[in-house]
């Protein structure tokens, strides 16, 4: 028992000696931390006065700078302000001493032109009183003249203003005299040597067009695909395209004859497109002509664009443009019409260039003096007339409008244009070879047969083939019966015979389809 509270007494004295000693040793570490944290607050507060000491003096020298760089500016300032006083006050002086010189020079000037006009009214005033002597003198020297002569000073004016009125009128009538005779010598010289210098300097080829063109094929077999079974292809060709075909033992060619270039050249190129394409049949046929027809037109209106272009023509209307592209399949006494035109604004281009005049408006004359040729359908209006009329609807100048229309006198020349453009159609008409008088007569007999059959009622197509031997007509099957179809035969023969002349027989064929049309859809 008193073991265990003699090592009770132990532990508790051991506890109490322990506890003492881990407070002593407690507040002893606490004394050095402090003292620790004491040293470093110093420390740091050490470092941050000598950081703010080096900021303070930063910004002092800073502000330093700023300050001697102000004062410097501000100085810089002043000195180019006090610099601009000193020009000013410069320019100042000078004006003022130069307004000085200024008015010592004005007064000076005063001065002399006082001095002038006072000598100049004396002067007047002597000039005066010497005039009044002069008029004076003058005026008894009048009075004795009368005396003598008996007559007043009118009445010799009179006298005097009668003598050179004569005089002058018979040296003007020498002169005007003199000067029609030298004309009369020498302008039909000058006239001779234009016309030559223009006709040599133009060179065109003549070629007279004929009213045949050659197809040519690849072997004789493809004439029989173009005749087709019992006919039927080649008279559905000639149907739609009124071109005669002529089929002979020509090898590998086949003969395309018609007296209408537009009508010989759509069916050429119909034949060409049918023969490479391979299928050629009535209905086929017909499609592939309205096609070719409708490029037959763009190609018009294309030539006609390469005309004016070519000739330096520009603002002319398109539709003159598209009658100029028709000049190409028309011809006048057998020569290309397009062709005419062209060489006769070339002629007048020329020739208004050697006269001084404007060669432009000369070539734009004579290209459309001809266009009044090209309507397919006979008028009772000249051909110049309807160009004219044309020309004036189309918006040409009244200069252009006039040579067109007075080129064969139809009408009076009021332009200088008007003699120069009828001078080159008769240049370019008058060539060896140009023209032909027989094919244009021939061409109109078979314009006229085909005219005649228009003439009648249910026509739609006429057709003159054969050279004019054979008139083709296809009417409207819903107008013209089979009977009322060989009574118009019968009409039409007994029209021809009463009102053309011809050589040989024409016949007369009348031509009705009935076709019935309809669509599956």
């Amino acid at each position: 028992m008193e073991t265990l509270i003699s090592v009770i007494l132990s532990v508790v004295v051991g506890l109490a000696i322990g506890y003492g000693i881990a407070k002593f040793l407690e507040r002893k570490n606490a004394s050095k931390v402090i003292q620790r944290a004491k040293k470093s607050a110093a420390g740091i507060l050490k470092e941050a006065k000598q950081e703010a000491e080096g900021i303070k003096k930063d910004k002092i020298l800073q502000a330093k700078e700023k300050f001697i760089e102000l004062k410097s500016e501000h100085e810089k300032v002043i000195l180019a302000r006090d610099k601009k006083i000193a020009d000013a006050e410069k320019r100042t002086r000078d004006k003022e001493s130069q307004v000085s010189s200024e008015l010592a020079k004005n007064k000076n000037l005063n001065k002399d032109l006082e001095e002038k006009i006072a000598d100049y009214d004396h002067r007047n005033e002597i000039l005066e009183k010497k005039q009044e002597e002069v008029d004076k003198l003058h005026a008894s020297k009048v009075q004795q003249l009368e005396v003598i002569s008996g007559l007043s000073a009118d009445e010799a004016k009179a006298q005097l203003v009668e003598s050179l009125k004569e005089t002058a009128k018979a040296d003007a009538m020498a002169l005007v005299q003199e000067t029609i005779e030298e004309a009369k010598l020498t302008a039909q010289q000058e006239a001779k040597k234009i016309i030559i210098n223009t006709i040599q300097r133009i060179g065109t080829e003549e070629a007279v067009d004929n009213c045949v063109s050659v197809f040519n094929l690849e072997s004789d077999d493809v004439k029989g695909r173009i005749i087709g079974r019992e006919g039927r292809n080649i008279r559905a060709i000639e149907a739609a395209t009124g071109v005669e075909i002529i089929v002979d033992d020509t090898p590998e060619a086949i003969i395309l004859s018609c007296f209408d270039s537009v009508r010989r050249e759509v069916a050429r190129l119909s034949l060409h497109k049918l023969v490479t394409d391979g299928r050629i049949h009535p209905a086929r046929i017909e499609e592939v002509v309205k096609k070719t027809t409708k490029q037959i037109e763009e190609e018009i209106i294309e030539v006609g664009k390469r005309t004016v272009i070519d000739l330096g023509i520009h603002g002319l209307h398109p539709e003159l443009i598209r009658i100029v592209g028709r000049m190409k399949y028309r011809s006048s006494y057998g020569q290309n019409l397009l062709q005419h035109s062209r060489e006769v604004a070339k002629l007048c281009g020329v020739m208004a260039a050697e006269l001084g005049l404007n060669p432009k408006l000369a070539k734009r004359a004579g290209l459309l003096h001809d266009i009044g040729k090209v309507p397919d359908s006979e008028t009772e209006v000249p051909h110049a007339i309807l160009g004219m009329q044309w020309a004036e609807k189309y918006g040409e100048k009244p200069d252009v409008c006039n040579a067109i229309g007075a080129h064969h006198d139809e009408i009076e020349m009021n332009s200088l244009l008007s003699p120069i453009v009828q001078v080159c159609d008769a240049i370019s008409g008058a060539r060896p070879g140009a023209r032909r008088q027989v094919l244009d007569s021939y061409i109109q007999r078979l314009k006229d047969l085909e005219d005649i059959a228009f003439g009648f009622n249910g026509v739609k197509k006429a057709y003159a083939i054969q050279a004019g031997r054979e008139l083709r007509v296809i009417v409207e099957s819903e107008k013209v019966s089979d009977d009322k179809a060989s009574n118009l035969s019968f009409e039409i023969s007994q029209k021809i015979q009463t009102d053309m002349t011809y050589p040989g027989q024409v016949k007369v064929t009348v031509i009705r389809e009935t076709r019935a049309v309809n669509i599956a859809k």
